[in-house]
């Protein structure tokens, strides 16, 4: 099937959301041929945060996307996964990332500034003729009927194409018209820093990605950009009601849930100068997020919490199924999203309920931090990848073999046999 039918008009589609899932969804539909006004409401196109992770899942998407070697010049190769007891210094876990890891999944495991990564992804986008972008567009209201779909600004401006996606995060507006459901806010409240490499204690500058998993708490560190920067992460259950959302952190409140940790971890504490704080959120797992012309993607179809570092891996998975999806279906968008949520539902809602028990047996205390220290004790580095093939064996060209066979075109239904729990946090 081509991708490019030249018996039938390509479609119109909104995005709603300028960060990383969006500008991915940007990338997979214009390269087919697909035209794209992409409405963002900050005042410039960029990415707030700090570092985030990388797993094999994610580069065969931003291989799939073309950006997998830009993405690739700005990350730092990891050598092993770490999970520390933050109350006695002893090591709970380590897995090896290196060789035999690359040749088991394919892709190395590797961390990113978010901005980075984003920045990769939106130098492809900046280039392709297809996508106009819109800022400080920030939707109010969507329409959508047989004849496509109306978005409304808050300034007034009114966009219009054959199908819109939601890329609009936690507080997606495109969800509320779909779905109409409240976030489920955690609790759990998220600390991030990055800080000169310099000022990282000497005996904590490993090259991986690392938990301290203490009593309701947790700490993380992993080194950015060649290792001139560390991403600090901090993660508690708050003693009070949270309401989602980021602000500026205080150092006094992070020290005050940190009493039980051993002086080593906790001497991260005092490195930032500053912190961002967020109130963390996510939702139970739907069984539908498309309607019509109009479909969901990112954390706007499935938030979850950062206890698998897998968030921006999912949005990067979900822009390049929408895109296998909608040519599939030949341009048919309704069609297509169908496909695509049919595709995503189950993975992303296991990915959801296994982060909510991953974060569990990060913040266990008493006995439970005890079952937890010995579950993976003596654990060879070939049963660490067993646990954890299905969420890194994700392969581009199998991503509509979980879609029913009731939904799939016969030239999907022939494609084959599709291909075949984790320590990383942010």
């Amino acid at each position: 099937m081509s991708a490019f039918p030249s018996e039938k008009r390509r479609p119109t589609v909104l995005l709603v959301g300028g960060g990383i899932g969006g500008m991915a969804a940007a990338l997979a539909l214009a390269r087919l041929g697909v035209s794209i006004d992409l409405l963002e409401q900050s005042a410039a196109i960029g990415e707030i945060g700090a570092g985030l992770q990388l797993g094999p899942n994610a580069f065969a998407a931003l291989d799939a996307l073309g950006v997998g070697e830009a993405v690739r010049r700005g990350s730092v190769f990891t050598d092993r996964l770490v999970m520390m007891d933050a109350v006695d210094c002893g090591e709970v876990a380590s897995v090896p990332v290196g060789e035999a890891f690359r040749a088991r999944f394919g892709n190395p495991y590797a961390v990113s500034h978010r901005a980075d990564l984003h920045g990769a992804i939106h130098e492809a986008v900046k280039q392709h003729p297809l996508i106009r972008f819109h800022t400080s567009a920030q939707v109010d209201s969507i329409d959508t009927g047989a004849h496509g779909v109306t978005a409304v600004t808050r300034d007034g401006r009114r966009f219009q194409a054959d199908a819109i996606v939601g890329c609009d995060g936690v507080k997606s507006v495109v969800r509320a018209k779909l779905i109409g459901d409240a976030p489920r806010v955690s609790g759990h409240v998220v600390y991030r820093a990055v800080v000169p490499a310099a000022d990282m204690p000497a005996d904590l500058r490993w090259n991986a990605p690392v938990v301290w998993a203490g009593p309701d708490c947790h700490l993380v560190h992993y080194p950015l950009r060649h290792g001139e920067q560390y991403n600090l992460v901090v993660t508690f259950h708050s003693r009070e009601q949270e309401e989602w959302g980021v602000t500026d952190g205080s150092k006094e409140e992070v020290l005050s849930y940190f009493e039980g940790v051993h002086a080593r971890p906790r001497q991260l504490l005092d490195r930032p100068t500053s912190w961002r704080r967020w109130s963390t959120a996510d939702r139970d797992p739907v069984a539908r997020w498309s309607e019509g012309p109009a479909t969901l993607l990112g954390d706007a179809a499935h938030p979850m919490m950062q206890y698998l570092a897998q968030g921006a891996c999912m949005a990067l998975e979900d822009a390049v199924t929408l895109g296998a999806a909608v040519k599939a279906c030949d341009f048919d968008m309704s069609a297509a999203f169908k496909l695509y949520e049919a595709a995503r539902i189950a993975r992303t809602a296991r990915v959801v309920l296994s982060v909510r028990e991953m974060g569990r047996l990060y913040h266990a205390k008493g006995v439970e931090r005890l079952v937890r220290n010995s579950l993976w004790a003596g654990r060879t580095p070939e049963r660490f990848y067993d646990a954890v093939e299905w969420l890194y064996a994700w392969r581009p060209a199998h991503c509509l073999d979980d879609a029913p066979g009731t939904l799939r075109p016969a030239a999907v239904a022939q494609q084959g046999a599709k291909a075949p729990a984790v320590l990383s946090s942010h």
